[in-house]
């Protein structure tokens, strides 16, 4: 055998031997550090759990106490919204004469509704009820409020209609 058919013999041994290392050896490795790294992640989110669970609890928290204060109950926003008139309309000697169906109008992917509701009383508790509507519940913006005196020819007394629009964004 010549020097040349015995290098060319060494190099062939040489790559074989080199794959099989790979296969046995090398291989295994970068496998179980590749499982090692994947189990090290999962063991930083299992301990993060903790945290996470304090943080959705206390939002939670947070958000039965916006639910409480603006009475928002479970059922619709319509229905909220109405109670709410009730409840100020009560308190203010205030007569709500209609409450209409809300117009739904969806722009850009957002949800426009508008609630058109009617009162009739004095002035100041018009104004009074428009005011803790829109401030002191968070049931929309008053978009329009019309005021129109009005008379009744049957007794020959005036009052004052209040025409509201709430809009509210879903």
């Amino acid at each position: 055998m010549t020097s040349r058919n015995k290098n060319i013999v060494a190099v062939v041994v040489f790559l074989i031997v080199l794959f099989l290392c790979y296969t046995l050896a090398i291989s295994n490795t970068v496998r179980t550090k590749s499982e090692y790294n994947a189990l090290k992640t999962e063991e930083s989110l299992f301990n993060d759990i903790p945290r996470q669970l304090s943080v959705l609890n206390e939002k939670n928290a947070y958000y039965d106490s916006l639910l409480r204060k603006y009475k928002i109950g479970g059922t619709s926003m319509q229905h909220n919204l109405l109670k709410a008139v009730n409840e100020n309309a009560d308190e203010l000697n205030l007569e709500v004469i209609a409450f209409h169906e809300p117009h739904i109008f969806e722009k850009e992917g957002l949800k426009i509704h508008t609630y058109d509701l009617t009162v009739e009383g004095g002035y100041n508790d018009i104004l009074a009820f428009t005011y803790r509507l829109e401030q002191q519940t968070g049931y929309g913006e008053v978009v329009s409020l019309n005021l129109e005196k009005k008379k009744n020819f049957r007794t020959g007394k005036e009052f004052l209609q209040g025409n509201l629009l709430v809009r509210n964004f879903d």
